[in-house]
């Protein structure tokens, strides 16, 4: 399938500006992989991490306190968000325009956390909550939120999706 350029604002990227977010550039990839590929309807991103600017914004385990040098659930969150812009801007790259996104049909969230840290969900809610924020009922998605023993870069999250298009 084609990729198709948009030369104007969709809404999805109008309804962004409202939230006082917008689309980065799509990162470079950290290995040998792509950020996006179409398979039929559906696009697949690759684990997003939460750059901006082209810098990791934060690094370390995720823990219950965020004390000792590691990051609080809340930071997470906020983090989680930051990765799933990401993962929209990498849809756009192989689609042209977000307004094709017809359903986000799933997301998977790995959070490199402490031993003891168990709220894998309450992080990647920053994600889903954002997608529903962003695309409405067409943002509803089954999701998988598991914590890992380390993430790229030593980031503290990384987010992927699944999204249909017409």
């Amino acid at each position: 399938m084609s990729t198709q350029v948009n030369t104007g604002t969709s809404a999805i990227e109008a309804r962004l500006a409202e939230l006082g977010l917008s689309l980065p550039e799509v990162a470079a990839p950290v290995a040998a992989y792509v950020p996006a590929m179409v398979s039929g309807n559906h696009v697949y991103t690759s684990g997003q991490l939460p750059f901006i600017d082209g810098k990791l914004s934060a690094t370390g385990k995720v823990s219950a306190s965020g004390a000792d040098g590691t990051v609080s659930p809340e930071r997470a969150k906020e983090l989680a968000a930051t990765s799933i812009i990401n993962a929209l801007a990498a849809v756009k790259s192989v689609i042209g325009d977000l307004d094709r996104v017809t359903r986000i049909v799933k997301v998977v969230g790995f959070v490199s956390s402490t031993p003891d840290f168990t709220g894998q969900p309450v992080v990647i809610n920053g994600a889903s909550e954002l997608l529903g924020e962003i695309f409405g009922e067409k943002g509803a998605h089954a999701r998988s939120a598991v914590g890992v023993a380390a993430l790229p870069l030593d980031a503290p999250v990384e987010v992927e999706l699944i999204a249909e298009f017409a």
